[in-house]
C-alpha cells in the first residue's frame, strides 16, 4: 500500500481528484442498487394476486434506510390502489430508467476522474525518472544497462499506469460496492446476509493464495524484458560488427534464450492470473447454490419468514456482488505487477548521485587564473588508476597528456568537468577546490570534443546549437566556418537543416568531428578538453579536424589528451602518464632529448 501511495502522488492534485472519483464511484453505486432492488416491486407488481393494499403513511425525513423504503412504499403502494397493478408496474419501469441513466452518468464521470489521475501520473513519473537519472554522474551509466533502463521508463512505467487504472477499482470503488451491495442485503434479509459472510471467506483466501505467488514473477518478468532491451540496443547499435563477425546465430541464441526464459515466466504468471477468475466464478456459484437453497428453506416452509419476490430480489443484488469480487482480485493481481515494476523505477528515482552541489555551492562566474591537481588519486572500485598527481595549468596555457593506453589520461580529464571527484586530494579552478562551486556554473567554463563525436538524430544546425534552443543562424554559421565545417554543411541536400542520422550515420568520421567542434565554438568555453579529437579520422580529415582545433584553442585553455604525438607539439607542457603517475614533464624538444619513455612513443610513431 505504502508503494501505491507513493505512485499516486505523482499525479496533479491527487487529494482533490481522488475525492472526486470517490463521490462519482459512491453515487453510480448506489443508484446501480436501486435498480437492482427495484427488481423486487417489478416482481410484486407481475406476481401478487392481493386484492386489497394498505398505503403506510408518507414518514418524517431521516438519516436511515427506513426513509427512502417508507417514500417508495407510500407512493408505490397508493398506485397500485388508485391506478392499478399496470400503472404500478410503469412506475418501476421508470424508476428504473432513471437510476439506471443517472448510474451510468457517474461511472462516466469517474472513469473521467480515473483518466486524468493516469495520464497526468504517467508523464509526471517519466519525467522524474528522467530527470533524476540526467543528475547521475557518468559512471552510473558505466555500470548499468542501457536496455535495463529504457525498460524501466517504457515497459516498467505502463506496467505502473496499468495498476493504477486497475488498483483505483480495487481498492476505491469495488471494496465500496461490495459493502453498499451487503448492506442492501442485510436490510432484505439479515439472515440470509450472514450465512452468506461466513462462506465468503473461503473464496478470499483461495485468491489471496494465487496473488501472493504472482509477485516474485512480476519482478523476473521486468528484469528479463529490460535484459532482452538491452541486447537488440546493443545489436542495433552494433549490427556492423554482427554481420563483420558473422555472429548472427550468436545473438539469435543468446536473445532466444533470455526470451524463452521470459517466456516461462509470463506463462506461469498468466496461468496464476486466469486461474483468478474461474476460481472466483465456481466458488461465487457454489455460495449462490447454498443461498438458494438456504433461502428456498425459508420461503417454502410452513412458516415462511420470506417472501418469494423478496427472495428472487435478494439472489439478484447478490449476483451483482460477484463482478465487483472479481474485479477486486484482479486489481490486486495487477498491482503486485505494477508494485514490482514501481519498486524497478523507484529504485532508480532514489539513486543518490554521486556527484552534487554542496548546500553553500557558489557559481563560478569567470575562470581567472589556474586549474590545479593537488595530490589526486583516484579508484574507480579499490585499484587506484591515478597516483598522487600534481598538475598547475596556468589560463591560456596548453597541456598535452600522452601515454600508453590504460594510464589513466581520460580519468585525469574527466575531474576537471567533475564527472567524478577524486579519491584522494583535490581539483581546484583559481585556488577553490571544485567541490566549491555550482556544477552546472563550472561546466559551462568547459567544452568537450571526445574521440567519439556525440551526435543526435536532428539537424545540423541543431546539433551544432545544443543547448542554445535561441541562438541565431548567423552565430551557427560562423561556429560552422572556424571549425572548417562550413563548407560541407553547404554541399549536404537542405544545408544547415539537413537531418543527420542516429548518431550522424550520414556523415564521415572527419564530418562528424568539426561538428563537435563546432558545437563547442559556439559555446565559447574559457577551458577546452580535447579527448583523442584526432585518433580515429585518416589524414585528409585529420588535418581539416586539426586545423578546426587550433582556431577554437585559440586564447583558450587546453588539456589535450593524444595518442599521435604530431598533433601535440605545440603544447606548453607535455604530461607522460603511465600506470596513474606522471612519469615525464616538459616541452617537446626537452622531452625528446631525454631518451624516456616519451622518445620512445615518439619514435615508435614514426616508424609505424
Amino acid at each position: 500500500m505504502k508503494i501505491f501511495l507513493r505512485i499516486l502522488s505523482y499525479a496533479n492534485a491527487i487529494g482533490r481528484r481522488l475525492a472526486f472519483f470517490f463521490m462519482y464511484s459512491v453515487l453510480g453505486i448506489i443508484f446501480g442498487a436501486f435498480n437492482i432492488v427495484l427488481v423486487i416491486p417489478m416482481l410484486k407488481s407481475l406476481f401478487e394476486q392481493q386484492k386489497t393494499w394498505t398505503v403506510p403513511p408518507l414518514p418524517h425525513f431521516s438519516f436511515s434506510t427506513d426513509y427512502p423504503v417508507g417514500v417508495f412504499n407510500h407512493y408505490y403502494l397508493t398506485i397500485i390502489q388508485n391506478y392499478g397493478r399496470l400503472n404500478s408496474l410503469l412506475f418501476v419501469i421508470g424508476l428504473i430508467v432513471v437510476t439506471v441513466v443517472l448510474a451510468n452518468l457517474f461511472r462516466y464521470l469517474e472513469r473521467v476522474m480515473a483518466t486524468k489521475i493516469r495520464v497526468d501520473l504517467v508523464k509526471n513519473i517519466r519525467m522524474e525518472i528522467f530527470k533524476k537519472v540526467s543528475l547521475l554522474h557518468i559512471g552510473y551509466f558505466n555500470n548499468e544497462r542501457k536496455g535495463d533502463l529504457i525498460s524501466r521508463f517504457t515497459n516498467d512505467v505502463m506496467e505502473v499506469e496499468n495498476a493504477v487504472m486497475n488498483s483505483l477499482k480495487a481498492v476505491l470503488k469495488e471494496p465500496v460496492t461490495i459493502v453498499v451491495y451487503f448492506f442492501v442485503l442485510f436490510t432484505i434479509s439479515p439472515q440470509l446476509t450472514l450465512f452468506t459472510l461466513l462462506v465468503l471467506p473461503l473464496t478470499g483466501g483461495v485468491l489471496a493464495e494465487i496473488i501472493k505467488r504472482l509477485k516474485k514473477q512480476a519482478t523476473a518478468s521486468q528484469e528479463s524484458l529490460g535484459r532482452i532491451v538491452n541486447i537488440l540496443d546493443e545489436t542495433f547499435s552494433g549490427m556492423r560488427v554482427v554481420k563483420a563477425f558473422n555472429a548472427r546465430n550468436f545473438i539469435i541464441e543468446k536473445i532466444e534464450k533470455e526470451s524463452d526464459f521470459y517466456r516461462k515466466v509470463n506463462k506461469s504468471m498468466s496461468y496464476k492470473n486466469e486461474l483468478a477468475s474461474p476460481v472466483s466464478e465456481i466458488l461465487g456459484v457454489l455460495i449462490i447454490a447454498g443461498i438458494i437453497f438456504f433461502g428456498g428453506n425459508m420461503v417454502l416452509s410452513e412458516n415462511s419468514t420470506l417472501d418469494a419476490a423478496v427472495f428472487l430480489g435478494f439472489i439478484a443484488v447478490f449476483a451483482q456482488i460477484i463482478q465487483p469480487a472479481k474485479n477486486f482480485s484482479n486489481g490486486i493481481t495487477a498491482l503486485q505487477k505494477g508494485t514490482a515494476s514501481a519498486k524497478r523505477i523507484f529504485e532508480m528515482i532514489d539513486s543518490q548521485p554521486a556527484i552534487q552541489n554542496k548546500p553553500n555551492a557558489v557559481a563560478l562566474k569567470v575562470f581567472e587564473k589556474n586549474i590545479e591537481f593537488k595530490n589526486v588519486s583516484f579508484a574507480y572500485e579499490t585499484d587506484f588508476v591515478l597516483k598522487n598527481i600534481n598538475i598547475k595549468i596556468e589560463k591560456g596555457k596548453t597541456i598535452a597528456l600522452v601515454g600508453p593506453s590504460g594510464g589513466g589520461k581520460s580519468t585525469l580529464a574527466d575531474l576537471v568537468p567533475r564527472f567524478y571527484d577524486p579519491t584522494q586530494g583535490e581539483v581546484c579552478i583559481d585556488g577553490k577546490s571544485l567541490k566549491e562551486y555550482e556544477i552546472e556554473s563550472l561546466r559551462q567554463q568547459m567544452g568537450v570534443v571526445t574521440q567519439e563525436s556525440i551526435l543526435f538524430n536532428d539537424t545540423i544546425f541543431n546539433n551544432i546549437a545544443f543547448g542554445n534552443p535561441h541562438i541565431s543562424e548567423q552565430a551557427v554559421i560562423q561556429a560552422a566556418q572556424i571549425a572548417n565545417a562550413h563548407q560541407f554543411i553547404e554541399q549536404t541536400e537542405n544545408g544547415y537543416q539537413t537531418l543527420i542520422g542516429e548518431r550522424g550515420s550520414k556523415l564521415s568520421g572527419g564530418q562528424r568531428q568539426r561538428l563537435s567542434i563546432a558545437r563547442a565554438v559556439l559555446k565559447n568555453p574559457p577551458i577546452l578538453i580535447l579527448d583523442e579529437a584526432t585518433s580515429a579520422l585518416d589524414s585528409e580529415s585529420e588535418k581539416l579536424v586539426q586545423e578546426a582545433l587550433y582556431n577554437l584553442m585559440k586564447n583558450r585553455t587546453s588539456i589535450v589528451i593524444a595518442h599521435r604525438l604530431s598533433t601535440i607539439q605545440y603544447a606548453d607542457e607535455i604530461i607522460v602518464v603511465q600506470n596513474g603517475e606522471i612519469v615525464e614533464r616538459g616541452t617537446h624538444e626537452a622531452l625528446n632529448n631525454q631518451n624516456g619513455l616519451y622518445k620512445k612513443l615518439v619514435d615508435i610513431q614514426k616508424t609505424a
